[in-house]
């Protein structure tokens, strides 16, 4: 009978350990014998030269007698040189074979394959169905309250004291009783439940007596409620349960509207006193949903009232409408500021753009001044927001999007028909040289947008149909649009080389911005200077500008031919729009000028750019004759061996 294993020792490790030690030792046997056959070879090649034997003296002549019997020559001893055997290879390593087991193992089968567990279906898991009916429990007592409060009261049940005294005492004893299981095994879920639908049914009872019954005034009420819903986000802060306090602010912004009896300045103070209330919370619990359900259902109460105050001209609410909204873009603003980069997710940015957009749309109810005296600080908060590196880059970008459509709208207020345009172009001007400065590529997409707004502003003062018509020119064309052709002008010009010097625009975008900006500020060059030419002279200013328009384009077109053959990058590009502007210099001045100028000003114009085509035309003659005779001076030195000189 064997003895049982040791649980402690492991017999094929010490296999393993005495094979190796036997491997050690053979290789340690065979370093031994080489190293006894390098000690002879030594030895032999320092031993000292062996005498040579002495020689026999010859014989004498003597009788012959009987030779004695000669002794066996002597050799000298030579040194045994010892054979050398090459090393032999050290023992190759045999893996230890397992030892003999003294029982007979169990046949392998294959390892069955491990299947992952069943999926468990939601409604089984754990506290799913437990928050399902809790949520449920307190969506049903919350409508059982407004009815005590709202159906009671229009059917005459009970005395108003009665009602309200009855909704508050249901109110503090969910609460009383959500505490007391909230703190035993198991009751996190129902003492939630319990507390949060006690302290909704105290917010509701608070609007009641406020909006139904009149007992207390606005303010009075409007504080009150502030101290319920400070009281339920602190307890939800306590409890650490982001659903208390979810289930208090849905819960009101839900049943809220059927208190009040629709969107009404009331009905907006409470969901802001609520907002108010929820946000000392946010600056210890980083809560997304929360900030969520506070913003919301504020914002879209105020974009229906607003909504309504536009359709019903004769409302005056516009004013607590824009303290509403003030208020609220202030609390989403001081949301996101405490936290910079360090708690912000991208829901809170949202919410804090969202928080803004009453007071964006609070520009419909107002005249101009007011919109700028409101949009015009608002919209420069949001730039120092979106400026500042502190904060997280959604954050950033929320603030820009609401500052661009601030902007816009001061504007928008603070201009008319003749100087909007030059206004979008400032205000471009500024994003374009900030983008540069920042190597900010939304600040010169911003700049960008700016400057196609205005375009389209420009093409609506400028239309075509006022460029080619001297009547229309004379009714429509003025000084403003000579300076807002001016400052498109610098604008473009201000685009394209920001975008190639600063690299936000890519290499394969370059040429088609320049292309398109070309041909923008051609058109902005001959509206100004016709422009230009009316508000100096009238109807013969208008033929005037005209000619001093082909003219210019002719230049233009020569400048930009003369810059291709000096600068070889773009050279293409360059030739390629000298040579089109040269072509509608020609066009204009057959087809438009021969027919609208006369006298004086279609000689000038035909002159004009007949020379310089000559120019432009000399110049390149020249440039090729140039180039053609150093190609062949270069051939002919290459030929004759002699070094070809430097290219200029």
């Amino acid at each position: 009978m064997t003895s049982p294993r040791s649980p402690f020792v492991d017999p094929q490790l010490v296999t393993r350990l005495s094979d190796d030690f036997a491997s050690l030792g053979a290789q340690l046997g065979h370093v031994g014998r080489n190293l006894a056959i390098l000690r002879t070879q030594l030895d032999a090649a320092v031993a000292p030269p062996q005498p040579a034997p002495p020689q026999p003296a010859p014989p004498q002549h003597a009788p012959p007698q009987p030779a004695p019997p000669q002794p066996a020559p002597q050799v000298a001893p030579q040194p045994v040189q010892p054979q050398y055997r090459p090393p032999q290879p050290p023992p190759q390593y045999r893996p230890p074979q397992p030892p003999p087991q003294y029982w007979s193992p169990a046949p392998q089968q294959a390892r069955p394959r491990p299947q992952l567990p069943p999926r468990t279906p939601w409604w089984q898991r754990d506290g799913v169905i437990s928050k399902l009916l809790a949520v449920a429990g307190a969506g049903v007592t919350l409508i059982g309250v407004v009815m005590l409060l709202v159906i009671a009261a229009q059917a005459g049940f009970f005395g108003p004291v009665a009602r309200v005294t009855a909704g508050a005492a249901l109110s503090i004893v969910l609460v009383g009783i959500g505490a007391r299981v909230f703190g035993r095994t198991g009751g996190r879920v129902g003492g939630i439940a319990l507390a949060a639908t006690g302290i909704a049914g105290a917010y509701l009872d608070v609007m009641a007596v406020t909006s139904i019954y009149g007992w207390l005034v606005p303010p009075l009420g409007l504080l009150v409620a502030l101290g319920v819903g400070a009281f339920g986000v602190a307890l939800a802060a306590k409890w650490q349960s982001q659903s208390l306090a979810l289930l208090v602010v849905v819960g009101v912004a839900v049943l809220a509207p059927i208190v009040t009896d629709g969107i009404t300045l009331v009905l907006i103070g409470f969901l802001v006193v609520i907002q108010i209330a929820c946000y000392p919370v946010q600056l210890v619990r980083p809560w997304p949903y929360l900030e969520a359900a506070r913003t919301i259902p504020v914002v879209l109460a105020l974009l229906l009232a607003i909504a309504l105050s536009v359709v019903d001209s004769d409302s005056s609410n516009e004013y607590w409408l824009l303290a509403s909204s003030i208020v609220v873009a202030l609390v989403g603003i001081a949301a996101v500021v405490p936290y910079g980069r360090r708690r912000v997710d991208v829901l809170g940015s949202a919410m804090f753009a969202t928080a803004a957009l009453p007071l964006l749309f609070t520009s419909a109810l107002f005249e101009r001044p007011i919109v700028v005296a409101i949009e015009a600080p608002f919209a420069a908060v949001l730039l120092l927001i979106a400026a500042l590196p502190m904060f997280a880059a959604h954050t950033r970008i929320a603030a820009v999007t609401v500052a661009v459509l601030a902007l816009l709208q001061t504007t928008f207020a603070a201009t008319d028909r003749n100087t909007l345009a030059i206004a979008l172009l400032v205000v471009a001007a500024g994003f374009i040289a900030a983008s540069d400065r920042l190597r900010s590529k939304v600040a010169y997409g911003i700049g960008f947008g700016f400057t196609v707004v205005a375009g389209f502003a420009y093409l609506a003062q400028a239309s075509p149909d006022s460029v080619a018509s001297a009547s229309r020119a004379v009714e429509n064309l003025g000084s403003s649009v000579v300076l807002a052709g001016a400052a498109a002008i610098a604008v473009l010009v201000l685009l394209v080389w920001v975008g190639q010097r600063s690299g936000i625009v890519a290499k394969s975008t370059v040429e088609p911005l320049t292309f398109l900006a070309g041909l923008a500020g051609l058109y902005a060059m001959t509206t100004a200077t016709v422009a230009a030419g009316v508000a100096i002279a009238g109807r013969d200013g208008f033929i005037g500008g005209h000619c001093v328009a082909t003219i210019t384009w002719m230049i233009v077109a020569t400048l930009v031919l003369m810059r291709g053959l000096r600068v070889r990058s773009n050279a293409h590009l360059t030739l390629l729009c000298g040579l089109a502007l040269c072509a509608a210099a020609i066009a204009k001045l057959f087809l438009f000028d021969l027919a609208t100028l006369d006298g004086l000003f279609r000689v000038s114009a035909f002159i004009a750019v007949g020379l310089l085509l000559l120019v432009a035309g000399t110049k390149y003659a020249r440039a090729f004759a140039e180039r053609e005779s150093a190609a062949e001076l270069a051939e002919q030195q290459a030929s004759d061996g002699s070094p070809a000189p430097a290219a200029r």
